[in-house]
């Protein structure tokens, strides 16, 4: 018997089957046939799982995101039919906090704007060009789950003093705890790492940015809705902000804003935690949990909890 696992969204098969059950099939491209059949789906960031998905998917037992949003699937759904929605919360910890780190230090070293001056032959504006250090710094993290606690590793290792603030995860060292406005008033460099919620929305705002130390850098590598981008170009005009580093926006992908073409601007499209190491590990995080479901066993990490309160669908595989 065939245990059929639909790929939604572009997906390696070879980097998944390793870690499913014996005899199990990953469908790259699934029709009607195989959504139907499917007892397991392993679900991309850009594919929208609604309530239609789903009901098109009778037999499924278990969906396993890559990576922990799950603002794109219907999880209150998933919950009602007992079908638990796996996320892979370690896998790419380290490849976004190395990522927020690259966006600093681009910025703290004006990479963008030396670039260009030895690109197009103008080396001798270069004794204007004022470069920063991110050694003696200070670091402010905004949000110290996983990925924030990881970033302050980095930055400790680079010199820097790091501060933090989360209003709901203790703050370890090497990041001394702060609140929010210290975090704002103190920082060279601020990153975010923080989930979108309906209260964070446009955390960084008009407002505070103009409580930010001047010339400080604004790093998201959270959620692109965490920043107001027309606040954030103002800020950046008017010298409050010395840099801005995109790895995430709203919408994604996002329509073009002037904020784009500054010089001190990087962006990059919601990447930094897609490395190929990063990519492998979560792979095999989410077939895992879907082998663990799939075999009666609970997963490592879960986006709905309460989904073993529901009605669980019983196995089933195809011939």
């Amino acid at each position: 018997m065939t245990v059929v696992v639909v790929a939604l969204g572009q997906v390696e098969p070879d980097l998944v089957e390793p870690y499913l059950p014996e005899g199990a099939r990953v469908v790259a491209d699934p029709g009607p046939d195989e959504l139907a059949a499917a007892v397991g789906a392993l679900v991309r960031a850009d594919v929208l799982v609604d309530s239609d998905l789903l009901s098109r998917m009778p037999r499924l037992r278990v969906l396993a995101r890559t990576g922990v949003g799950t603002d794109r699937v219907d999880v209150p759904a998933a919950t009602a039919r007992g079908i638990p929605v796996v996320i892979t919360p370690g896998s790419g910890t380290g490849a976004v906090a190395e990522g927020a780190m690259a966006l600093a230090l681009c910025l703290v070293k004006r990479l963008r704007v030396t670039t260009d001056l030895v690109r197009e032959g103008r080396w001798p504006e270069r004794s204007a060009l004022a470069l920063g250090d991110l050694s003696g710094a200070t670091m402010g993290i905004l949000g110290y789950g996983r990925i924030g606690c990881a970033t302050a590793r980095l930055a400790d290792a680079f010199g820097m003093r790091v501060l933090a603030h989360d209003p709901f995860a203790p703050v370890t060292p090497p990041a001394v705890p702060a609140t929010l406005e210290q975090v704002l008033t103190r920082s060279d460099v601020i990153s975010l790492h923080l989930p979108l919620t309906p209260e964070n929305r446009h955390l960084v705002d008009e407002a505070r940015l103009a409580r930010a130390k001047r010339g400080a850098i604004l790093v998201n590598c959270g959620r692109g809705g965490l920043v107001d981008l027309d606040a954030t170009y103002d800020a950046l005009r008017a010298g409050r902000l010395g840099g801005v580093g995109l790895d995430v926006y709203d919408p994604e992908p996002p329509e073009h804003h002037p904020l784009f073409d500054h010089p001190d601007v990087v962006l990059t499209p919601h990447l930094m935690g897609m490395t190929r190491r990063a990519t492998a590990l979560t792979y095999a995080d989410a077939a895992r949990g879907i082998t663990a479901v799939l075999s009666g066993q609970p997963p490592a990490a879960v986006a709905n909890p309460d989904w073993t309160h529901h009605h669980r669908n019983p196995p089933r595989s195809t011939p």
